[in-house]
């Protein structure tokens, strides 16, 4: 029963074997120059205005996080799109009410500024 297997263990061990000597024979045989342009981090192939390194403002990390709560919000439309007509009116008034609570939640962060980037 195990001689089924011994193709995907060939596979396995030809898969990292090859994977082990390109990394061996990269840093064998590979160019080994080291100068200041090269070792420079790559941006579109434009010299960094900007350290790398700096601090992004609180705003943007709470704007990533709404931007992702509102698009996980809105997956949960799709399925509920498709099944529509099998949920009838009792899940239209399920969704109704999620919409609502997102369009509340909307409304608080709207009000209470966090959309503004300034």
């Amino acid at each position: 029963m195990l001689n089924q297997y011994i193709p995907v263990f060939v596979m396995a061990v030809a898969a990292c074997g090859t994977a082990i000597s390109m990394v061996v024979l990269t840093s064998l045989i590979g160019p080994k120059k080291e100068f200041d342009d090269k070792m420079e981090p790559f941006e579109c192939g434009v010299s960094p205005v900007a350290n790398p390194k700096s601090r992004f403002s609180v705003r943007f990390y709470i704007i990533a996080m709404l931007f992702i709560v509102f698009d996980v919000e809105a997956v949960f439309l799709f399925p509920w799109a498709v099944v529509y007509r099998e949920l009838g009116m009792f899940g239209f008034v399920e969704m109704m009410v999620f919409i609502a609570v997102l369009g509340v939640g909307l409304a608080y962060i709207w009000k209470k500024g966090a959309l503004e980037w300034e």
